[in-house]
């Protein structure tokens, strides 16, 4: 099929290449979007999925990254706050001295790496369709599908897609629309890593990590993939609009966060 692909592109001329490049898009996505929507598993979700639709109509929530802001920050002001926290955020819990209210992972490498950990979280966990394969179906557990077509949207339909747009915060932000939440506000999405290479290349830790709140979070040994700063930035320009169309608002209270996106407030003043 790829030797297909390039005797078009070799004998096309230009002006159709963009044409071309649409086809094999949908070409690609159709028979994976009717696998997706005759699997069982797949309606079985969404019916789990609906059930937080409105849930929070009207509240505030926060999203808590994993950027090493969050160390030196007291976190203890939102163990009454419905929160969301992202990857390996339960290395943080001891230090919160409280869970968050919901938990997200849609990185495949994060979720099969330490899937005994995430499995073992009390919260509902929304987590990668893709890597249910290691993740138990159970009632906590909520499967979200990116569609995998490199296009950037924001679902008002999780039980169909989520785009992930290279950021599980985008993700989170998504499911915090669904849900009704009228203010969001980000923690510790410090936007800034000091590994250097190529966006979405996958990477072996050969120190402690640098690049979050804990030193292990990325520790030795474990496979990450580099951050792609400029999606994200697009991803959350597109989540800010949805939001004020909608005439709700997504705040950053980050503490000396380089994302220039949303607009900034000191989380002491949110109290």
């Amino acid at each position: 099929m790829s030797g297909l692909r390039h005797a078009l592109r070799s004998r096309l001329p230009e002006p159709f290449l963009p044409v071309l490049r649409t086809i094999w898009g949908v070409g690609k996505r159709v028979p994976a979007r009717l696998a997706w929507e005759v699997t069982p598993a797949r309606w079985r979700n969404a019916r789990r999925i609906g059930q937080f639709r409105g849930r929070h109509q009207g509240e505030r929530c926060f999203i808590i990254g994993n950027g090493p802001s969050l160390a030196g920050m007291d976190l203890s002001q939102l163990r009454h706050e419905v929160t969301f926290g992202l990857n390996r955020i339960y290395l943080l819990f001891p230090q919160m001295g409280f869970p968050t209210t919901y938990f997200v992972a849609v990185n495949e490498l994060v979720v099969r790496q330490f899937r005994d950990e995430i499995c073992s979280l009390p919260m509902p966990k929304f987590v990668s369709w893709f890597a249910r394969d290691v993740v138990p179906d159970c009632p906590d557990v909520v499967f979200v599908r990116d569609p995998k077509d490199d296009t950037f949207r924001f679902t008002r339909r999780p039980g169909l897609w989520v785009w992930e747009c290279s950021t599980v915060t985008y993700v989170a932000l998504q499911l915090a629309f669904y849900m009704g939440f009228r203010q969001v506000i980000l923690v510790g999405v410090d936007h800034r890593f000091n590994t250097p290479g190529t966006p979405h290349e996958t990477v072996v830790s050969r120190s402690c990590d640098s690049n979050h709140f804990d030193p292990n979070y990325f520790g030795p040994g474990v496979r990450w993939q580099l951050p792609d700063l400029r999606s994200s930035e697009r991803a959350y320009r597109l989540a800010l609009e949805t939001y004020v169309k909608a005439g709700r608002q997504v705040w950053d209270a980050t503490v000396g966060g380089a994302l220039e996106v949303f607009p900034k407030v000191p989380f002491e003043s949110l109290f």
